[in-house]
């Protein structure tokens, strides 16, 4: 099964692959960016808005990754 997975994203076209990269990395550095948020707020709990909002951005981050994923097979199906 996980075989034909990786041999599914290697015969997939280049175009949806680097779409998919470049969504990847901008998710990446979104979650990054509110963990950075989470462990200020984890050093000094000032506000519990910034907690909340850094919360929904990594939840945001996260599933736009899995979107991405998802749609690029979908995609490539499609097509």
């Amino acid at each position: 099964m996980v075989n034909k997975f990786i041999l599914e994203i290697k015969n997939m076209d280049m175009s949806i692959v680097k779409v998919m990269k470049k969504c990847f990395s901008f998710c990446l550095i979104l979650c990054l960016f509110s963990v950075f948020i989470l462990s200020l707020y984890n050093t000094y709990p000032f506000s519990h808005i910034v907690y909340d909002s850094s919360l929904i951005l990594f939840k945001t981050g996260s599933f736009f990754a899995v979107f991405s994923f998802m749609s690029a097979f979908v995609i490539n199906k499609i097509k």
